[in-house]
This record gives structure tokens, sequence and C-alpha cells, in this order.
């Protein structure tokens, strides 16, 4: 038998359950794991039948970061191969940031490092209050650097600064306060609490959605209160009204019926 695949991908009616599995080592990132996370998202983001996707890991933890046999292959690297592998790392954390359908973090156990990254790079993060976090790269003589974007603007520059230089483990009920999660449940309770994000996420029309993502990367990007940032809202308010699906929504609204774009995850049992 061959090695089992470090990531399976499967389908619950519109909705895509991405697991990292290699629980043997907490689901740490090596490069196979990269490139099958990244090549996963680039296809997910193309399927029209995919209305949300949920990342979640096998095993006791979420991603406890770097495998140990990674790094102790990158610790003999080059500078330049340091730097195309560092590439690929944050090629995948761009993949999920910037793909166009709502990824949801189921995150249980240890999201550590690299796994703090993927869980900011995410729309969402439902936590379980066992969950644990930390951008621990200090304590290895390193520096949170490749998963900087996506942790900085989850939980502020002032968070990032102190959180950054200790290294510490930040325990879930931190996490929730600092703004890296939106809502952490009790063990028992982080299935159910997925379970209705995403079916709150599947109400929503999917062009909509993945224009809306759009927009928050816009407005972060430019200058505030200037004429270019009120035009370009103008513009995407306007295209979005004379869109089909802008139409068929008010249309439905206004008709007290479902939007034809409805998307149920499966019947009530």
């Amino acid at each position: 038998m061959g090695e089992p695949s470090p990531l399976r991908v499967a389908r619950d009616g519109p909705v895509a359950v991405v697991t990292m599995n290699r629980p043997e080592v907490h689901n740490a990132f090596d490069e196979t794991l990269i490139e099958a996370l990244t090549r996963a998202f680039a296809e997910l983001g193309r399927d029209l039948e995919v209305g949300a996707i949920l990342l979640t890991g096998a095993g006791k933890s979420f991603s406890a970061g770097a495998d140990v046999n990674w790094m102790r292959r990158a610790a003999a690297y080059t500078e330049e191969e340091n730097r195309a592998d560092a590439r690929r790392l944050a090629l995948m954390l761009e993949t999920i940031d910037q793909c166009p359908k709502p990824v949801v973090a189921r995150v249980h156990g240890a999201a550590l490092g690299g796994g703090t990254g993927l869980v900011a790079a995410c729309d969402i993060a439902i936590a379980s209050e066992r969950a644990s976090f930390g951008t621990t790269e200090v304590r290895l003589g390193l520096a949170a650097a490749v998963i900087s974007p996506f942790v900085v603007r989850a939980i502020g520059p002032r968070q990032a600064r102190r959180f950054f230089l200790t290294g510490e483990r930040i325990d879930a009920a931190r996490a929730l306060a600092i703004g890296l999660v939106h809502e952490v449940v009790p063990e028992a309770e982080l299935d159910g609490a997925v379970e209705r994000i995403l079916d709150e996420l599947l109400a929503g029309g999917p062009e909509a959605q993945a224009a809306s993502k759009e927009l928050v990367r816009m407005v972060l990007a430019m200058p505030q209160g200037g004429s270019l940032l009120t035009e370009a809202t103008v513009a995407t308010i306007a295209a979005r009204r004379a869109s089909a699906e802008g139409r068929e929504g008010l249309a439905a609204f206004l008709e007290k019926r479902a939007p034809a774009w409805g998307r149920r995850r499966r019947s009530p049992a």
C-alpha cells in the first residue's frame, strides 16, 4: 500500500470538506501538504457546484505548524531554496485567502505557527474551547514572516507585536478576544456550530459573496475617505444591482420566496 493522501476532499451537498490528513504529526505542514492544499483550494474556487468550503484536520489537532522533518531539510537549503520554499507556503495561504468561496475553519486542538496562519487566512473560524494557537516561530529563532499578513490583519498590529515577540500559547478565549477566531464553543458543540454557520453561508448569493470578499480587500488596500474608494464602492453596488443574481435576489425578497440559488445542504432528518 502507498502512503495515505495528506489531504482528503469530500462533498456534503454544496459544501466541500477539506481535511488535512496527517494525524500522526498533528497535520503539520510539509511540501506535499502545502502543494495539496494549494491545488485543492484553486480547484474548488473554480467549481460552480461548491457553495462553501470547510477546512479541518484529522486526529487530535487542526495543524501544529511546520513538520519537523521539513524543517530539518530546510536547515540545509541555500537562501534561494529557502525563498522558493517560503513562496510555496505564501502561495498556499494566498490561495485560501483569495478563494472566491466562503472558507470556514473548524479548529480543534493545536493550531500553531503556520496553523495559526491558516486560521487567519480563512474567512470564518469556529474553535473548540480546547483549541490553542500561537505564533511560536521566535522560540526557534525564526519569525512569523509568511503568515504575518494574515495574522496581523486578523488581530491587529498591537496584538501581533506581543504574540510575535513572546511566542506564547494563546488559548481559545484569548483568541476570540483578539479577533483570531469568531466563535468558541464546547468541543461537543463544535460540529453543530460549524453546521449553523455553513447553513447561513449557503443562504447568500455566490457571486455576491465573492464580490464581498473582494470588497473587503479593496477597502483595506485603498486610502480611506478618498474619492477613489467612494467610486470603487459605488461601482461595486451598481454592478451587483445590475447583475442577474442581484435582480433575482431582490425579486425573491419582494415576492417572499426563496431565490433561485437556494442551496440547502440536505433535507432535515
